[in-house]
C-alpha cells in the first residue's frame, strides 16, 4: 500500500508530540505515499502536505469537513487511511487491515454505563441512522487505528449522516459499505499505569498517558529518530 496516503485531522493549537511519534511509526511501519494534513499544521512539521481550515465547530464537526475535504480532493490517494494523531503502528504493516469493534449495542453498553454525553449520543444516533438504512445489528467502526477509505464511500456516509451533529463517520462508513473487517479490542491506554497489551501492532494513548505513562515511555523509546516529516535544528 506504498501508493496511499495517509490522512490526519489535526485540532489547533498544540505543540502535539503524539503526532511527532505517530509520524515516526508510520514511517517505520506503515508503508505510505503522503500524509495530508488537515487542519492545523505544528511549526515543526516538514514534508507533509497540508490543507488548512477553520477549525471553528466541534471537534466533531471539525473532524467531518476534514473528511469532506479529503474526499474532494483529487491530489489524496483513493483509497486513503484516515488516522488521527494518536495512533501509533509499533509493528511492520504492509496492508492496513479493516478492523471493527464488534456490534455498536456492545460498545454502547460499555459507554453507557461510564459516561453520557455527546459521543455517545453520537453513537445512538449513529445507529438508528443506520438501522434505518437496512443494518438491524450495525457494526463500530470506531477504534484507534488507521481506517482504509475509498473517497465515493465515505461521501455517501457524510451525506446520509449530515443532519447528526455528532456522526460517527468510521462506523457509517464502514456499516454503508459493508467493508466487514476483523474484530479487535480498542487499543486506546486511557492510563499512565505498566498494564496494557504490548501484543498489538497498534497503540492509541490520552495525552497524559502519552506524556506521564509507561506507554508513551514505551512509544518513545521504539521510535527515537526523527522522520522525515520533522524540520532538522540547525
Amino acid at each position: 500500500m506504498a501508493d496511499v496516503d495517509l490522512v490526519v485531522p489535526v485540532r489547533e493549537g498544540s505543540v502535539n508530540q503524539q503526532l511527532r511519534f505517530a509520524l515516526r511509526s508510520w514511517v517505520a511501519n506503515l508503508p505510505h505515499r503522503h500524509v495530508w494534513i488537515i487542519g492545523y499544521k505544528p511549526p515543526w512539521l516538514s514534508g507533509v502536505k497540508h490543507i488548512p481550515t477553520r477549525q471553528s465547530g466541534t471537534k466533531y464537526a471539525n473532524t467531518t469537513a476534514a473528511m469532506w475535504l479529503a474526499c474532494e480532493r483529487p491530489e489524496v490517494s483513493d483509497p486513503f487511511l484516515y488516522a488521527n494523531d494518536d495512533m501509533f503502528v509499533m509493528e511492520r504493516v504492509e496492508d492496513m487491515p479493516v478492523l471493527h469493534r464488534g456490534p455498536i449495542r456492545e460498545v454502547e453498553a460499555y459507554y453507557a454505563a461510564r459516561a453520557s454525553g455527546a459521543y455517545l449520543r453520537g453513537m445512538r444516533e449513529t445507529r438508528d441512522l443506520l438501522v434505518a438504512h437496512g443494518h438491524p445489528d450495525p457494526l463500530s467502526y470506531e477504534l484507534h487505528v488507521p481506517l482504509p477509505v475509498s473517497k465515493g464511500g465515505m461521501l455517501r456516509a457524510l451525506e446520509a449522516g449530515r443532519g447528526l451533529s455528532v456522526l460517527h463517520k468510521r462506523t457509517a462508513y464502514g456499516v454503508l459499505n459493508e467493508v466487514g473487517g476483523e474484530r479487535i479490542e480498542d487499543v486506546k491506554v486511557l492510563h499512565r499505569g505498566p498494564r496494557f497489551d504490548r501484543s498489538t501492532p497498534f497503540l492509541s494513548t490520552m495525552p497524559d498517558a502519552f506524556a506521564n505513562g509507561e506507554v508513551g515511555r514505551v512509544i518513545r523509546g521504539q521510535f527515537t529518530r526523527p522522520s522525515p516529516y520533522e524540520l532538522r535544528r540547525r
